[in-house]
């Protein structure tokens, strides 16, 4: 709103210095002051968008201005007057509403904390409940409406910013994304009100799922650990999993990258780039370590086969003053070269190769 109340100072409106002259604006209600000022910087081609305002103040707003009539010149330099001298008196602003409060706070107080404010709210809050649905993640909003009737759907898509109804509708089965896309044709005549209701359902399934303690699946949780564990602990640990969840050590299993899978899962093209990260001496220790174990030799050659020859050259000659390499700084050598992989991968600066799994 910055913008429009700096235009308003310079506007042609004489207000008169004599005190006297706010005794007219003090016959007005605040609602009535508010449809002229809004009337007045309508005419003046100042207006913010009332689209943030409420539902329910936006309709307020529009029935005063519609019983308004004439406001003469001294009345409206009052309002004028009087509407500058609060904005000035302003030190500090607050959203309004749960939603805005919350979104104001961000971070700064815990999830569960967020959830039990919004419950508690529940349908007290006139915030718009679309508001906060077209803000949640991708992955998150296509599971809202997996199960969704195709009507239910097409509402909610129709909802949404075009960017991401189409994200949405993307990730949906073609067959599902066809009947979603034509029930949208017939949303023209669905009720306001109607609409409204819809994302307060959404909202009230959003607010009763549980808030969990962690983010990422246990699965991914234990594979990352693992994947910096020694390869005998690694190996030993997956093997007590096996005997007690054989489905929990199979996807663990398929979580996991080490150096050994180097060469299947990391497109050649970026080797320069993971290896930018490490620093040369434990690059040239991991490679030693590598090398002196055969099922780590194609890994150790995959990666200098993908530098210049000068390099790899470098890095050989490197290797062989290196020597013999204790157990414990070869594994954490190779453990700082598979981290370097796996921070680029959740950058989305690396794409690593998705193995079949086996049949």
């Amino acid at each position: 709103m910055a913008q429009p109340l700096a235009q308003i100072r310079p506007l042609r409106v004489a207000v008169p210095a004599d005190p006297p002259v706010l005794s007219a604006a003090r016959l007005l209600s605040p609602r009535q002051k508010a449809a002229v000022m809004v009337r007045y910087l309508m005419a003046e081609g100042a207006l913010p968008p009332l689209t943030e305002l409420p539902e329910h103040l936006q309709a307020a707003l529009t029935e005063q201005i519609g019983q308004m009539q004439l406001v003469d010149r001294d009345t409206l330099a009052a309002v004028v007057q009087e509407f500058l001298g609060e904005v000035d008196a302003v030190g500090l602003t607050f959203p309004g509403g749960i939603e805005g409060a919350l979104g104001l706070m961000g971070s700064h107080i815990s999830a569960t904390a967020a959830t039990r404010l919004r419950r508690l709210a529940g349908a007290s809050t006139r915030a718009d409940p679309w508001d906060r649905i077209a803000a949640l993640p991708p992955d998150r909003l296509a599971q809202l409406l997996e199960g969704e009737r195709v009507e239910i759907a097409a509402v909610a898509l129709s909802k949404l910013p075009v960017p991401r109804a189409a994200d949405i509708l993307s990730r949906m089965p073609g067959e599902r994304a066809r009947r979603v896309a034509l029930a949208m044709s017939r949303t023209a005549d669905i009720a306001p009100d109607t609409v409204r209701r819809i994302g307060a359902a959404f909202v009230t399934e959003i607010d009763s799922t549980p808030v969990v303690a962690f983010d990422a699946p246990a699965v991914d949780r234990v594979g990352a650990i693992l994947n910096v564990a020694t390869s005998d602990a690694r190996e030993a640990i997956l093997a007590g999993i096996e005997e007690e969840d054989g489905a929990f050590a199979q996807a663990l299993r398929r979580t996991i990258f080490t150096f050994a899978h180097i060469p299947a899962r990391l497109p050649p093209r970026d080797v320069a780039k993971v290896l930018r990260l490490v620093e040369p001496a434990v690059l040239v220790t991991a490679l030693a370590a590598a090398v002196a174990r055969p099922q780590l030799q194609p890994s150790a050659e995959f990666l200098m086969a993908n530098l210049s020859q000068r390099m790899a050259q470098n890095l050989r000659e490197e290797i062989g003053e290196r020597g013999r390499v204790k157990d414990r700084d070869g594994e954490a050598a190779m453990s700082s070269v598979v981290e370097a992989i796996r921070r680029l991968e959740s950058s989305g600066e690396v794409v690593l190769i998705v193995q079949d799994e086996p049949g």
